[in-house]
């Protein structure tokens, strides 16, 4: 311990604040000179700037992860269920002829804010030269169209005026892009379910002209829904008079089970439901285990962080046998010389956990741009669309997750420093000297 160290830790002491409460501005005074680096101490110094490091790292790193992890599922959710309804029905006694009286029904019910009658069908697209690709056909009535605002709202080129005539059909923007196409140009749909002859079943082509391309920011969606008339649906399914189901959008999609029975009753048949979570349950059932499984491994890095902590404190209490001898000798109580070294190694894992919130929530706050950049400087596209469904990467912080992962690498600094401390705090002068 320096001279100028002595004097203010004297004059601490003779203020009598060293036998006062716990946390005293004694200990807090000796335990900040514990955290400067000197000469003699710079590879303690150094342990402890790795530690910091490692602590910001590993809270920035688990903060950036699940924010991105929540906005992946977020905005999967939002498309998913802007696209497709919450509640699918279909009939088990016979064919949906009476499919508007339906609607109108399920449309009453409260808690639904929509009912799209619907018809369905896989075709082969094919665009501008020999360019092709498969499609979903979904054909659908134009009112019904105009109310799915992530279709409606997000028109990229042309209107809905020639699919309301019946005349046109809208598309997605990445479609449009494989087969060359443009608004007013030419779609050619092949369905192997065509008419029927002596020589068998033809498939049925006809073509199409593009009144709308929309782009709702799912690539999946994009690049294979074809959204036709209903009318012209039924004639190009061989579908004439009737549907294949109803799709009902709810107001609170979370709670759809509550809308199950009141759904039945309205039918006045025998229907078969089945809703969002059915149809996605393995794919969001595996973001939520992919989501678990990164807490716990980036938790490693935080804990490898804190264990750094303990290294270099059992370093600094063998360094400081005299100084916890001049310490005890001075009236310095083993609990205070416990609380000293505990704020010492405390000390860097509440540095490295605000500094790694801080850069967690401003990489939050601007990680597309940050996305854009590293893509701009690897010359390579970084998360493609094509791969993760969204074209642009999203990030929702969720604020009980951040004060999760703040207390948890609170704790494991606190946890790391109990040790270290409680071993310092068992050397009394003599054995202090000793252990110099």
């Amino acid at each position: 311990m320096t001279a100028a160290t002595e004097e203010q830790v004297q004059a601490a002491a003779s203020s009598g604040t060293s036998s006062s409460r716990p946390f005293s501005a004694f200990e807090r005074l000796v335990a900040w000179r514990y955290l400067r680096s000197r000469r003699k101490e710079a590879f303690i110094s150094v342990i402890a700037g790795f530690s910091f490091i490692g602590i910001m790292l590993g809270v920035a790193t688990l903060i950036i992860v699940m924010a991105v992890m929540n906005g992946f599922r977020t905005e999967l959710i939002s498309r998913i269920l802007g696209m497709n309804g919450h509640m699918i029905v279909q009939p088990l006694d016979g064919p949906l002829t009476d499919y508007a009286d339906l609607a109108t029904k399920f449309s009453a019910v409260p808690g639904v804010t929509m009912a799209i009658p619907l018809v369905e069908g896989q075709v082969l697209a094919q665009g501008f030269g020999d360019a092709s690709t498969g499609a979903l056909v979904r054909g659908i009535r134009a009112d019904d169209l105009m109310k799915l605002k992530s279709i409606s709202e997000h028109i990229q080129s042309g209107d809905l005026v020639g699919f309301a005539s019946g005349s046109g059909v809208a598309i997605g923007s990445r479609m449009a892009e494989q087969l060359g196409l443009r608004v007013g140009g030419t779609i050619t749909l092949t369905s192997p379910n065509g008419d029927v002859t002596p020589m068998g079943m033809n498939p049925r082509v006809k073509a199409y002209t593009v009144s709308a391309i929309f782009e709702m920011g799912m690539s999946e969606y994009d690049a294979t829904i074809i959204f036709m008339p209903l009318e012209e649906a039924q004639l190009y399914f061989n579908a004439e008079g009737l549907v294949q189901s109803i799709e009902i959008f709810a107001e609170h999609p979370d709670a759809i089970d509550a809308l199950r029975k009141p759904v039945e009753e309205a039918a006045g048949r025998q229907i078969f439901i089945t809703d969002w979570r059915d149809r996605n349950r393995t794919f969001f059932s595996a973001l939520a285990v992919e989501r678990n499984v990164m807490f716990m491994i980036l938790t490693l890095i935080v804990l490898v962080a804190a264990l750094n902590i303990v290294s270099g404190l059992i370093m600094l209490v063998k360094d400081k046998g005299s100084d916890i001898a001049i310490l005890r000798t001075m009236g310095a109580t083993s609990g205070s010389v416990m609380r000293i070294f505990f704020m010492t190694g405390a000390a860097i894992g509440v540095a490295g956990t605000i500094a790694g919130v801080i850069l967690g929530i401003a990489v939050c706050l601007n990680i597309e741009s940050i996305r854009q950049f590293f893509s701009w400087i690897s010359g390579t596209t970084l998360f493609d669309p094509e791969f993760y469904f969204l074209s642009q990467l999203p990030a929702d912080m969720n604020a009980d997750e951040t004060v999760a992962v703040v207390v948890m690498a609170l704790a494991l600094s606190f946890l790391a420093t109990i040790f270290p401390a409680w071993r310092a705090s068992r050397l009394d002068p003599v054995q202090a000297l000793r252990y110099e």
